[in-house]
This record gives structure tokens, C-alpha cells and sequence, in this order.
């Protein structure tokens, strides 16, 4: 059997940037998430992958897909009413925070800091 979600309202995202998509489940336990990279952050990228602690920070785990516009999306299901740190890796080697995300943690092992998507 299929769940079911239905979209709530996300915290505001950057200014001029578009939320990320959250649809939680009726039980409210899982949360699929919309990540989102528009074209200007990656405009001449062959791939982009979602890496976070969702995955153990894999790098090709989750690949996102282009758009027509060139933007790349990707839709995760997580467990819902966690925060999850995690960055978009660009060809495999470049690591990009979010521009719209809920907020950002510094990260020892990456001398800088992480996204973090609250569901």
C-alpha cells in the first residue's frame, strides 16, 4: 500500500530562492524532501549528488536529475522530525551548500559549514 502525503509549510527559504518541497505522511513519521540546486550554483555540471547524513555522506548515492531549465531536484523520503545535515557534490568533487536551506551547522570535518534540512 502506497502512503500518503500532503504538503505543509516549510521555514522560509534564502531570499528569491524557491522552499524545498516537504510532503509529510498522514502518521506525520516520514517526510519525502525536495532537494533543489538551481543552474547558477552548477551551471557547465556533467552531475550532482546529494551527500548528507541521511546516506553516510555518499557521494553517488543519490544522483539528482536536470531539469529542462537546467536546475536539479531531487526527492528523498526521510524520517520525519529530524534535522539532517547534508551538501550537493558537483562531478563528484565539488562540494556546494544549499541556498535555501533551514539553516547550517559547522562541520569539524569539513572546515566549513553543512545545509541542514529540518523535516
Amino acid at each position: 500500500m502506497e502512503t500518503e502525503y500532503r504538503i505543509d509549510e516549510a521555514p522560509p527559504a534564502a531570499e528569491n530562492q524557491p522552499l524545498m518541497g516537504r510532503k509529510y505522511s498522514d502518521e506525520k513519521t516520514r517526510c519525502q524532501v525536495t532537494f533543489w540546486l538551481p543552474r547558477d550554483a552548477a551551471p557547465d555540471a556533467t552531475s550532482v549528488a546529494v551527500a548528507g547524513s541521511f546516506n553516510e555522506w555518499s557521494l553517488d548515492r543519490h544522483p539528482m536529475t536536470r531539469s529542462d531549465n537546467g536546475d536539479f531536484s531531487l526527492e528523498i523520503e526521510l524520517e520525519a522530525g529530524k534535522e539532517y545535515e547534508f551538501r550537493f557534490v558537483i562531478d563528484g568533487v565539488r562540494w556546494e551548500n544549499a541556498w535555501n536551506a533551514d539553516k547550517y551547522v559547522w562541520s569539524d570535518f569539513a572546515q566549513g559549514e553543512n545545509s541542514v534540512i529540518v523535516t
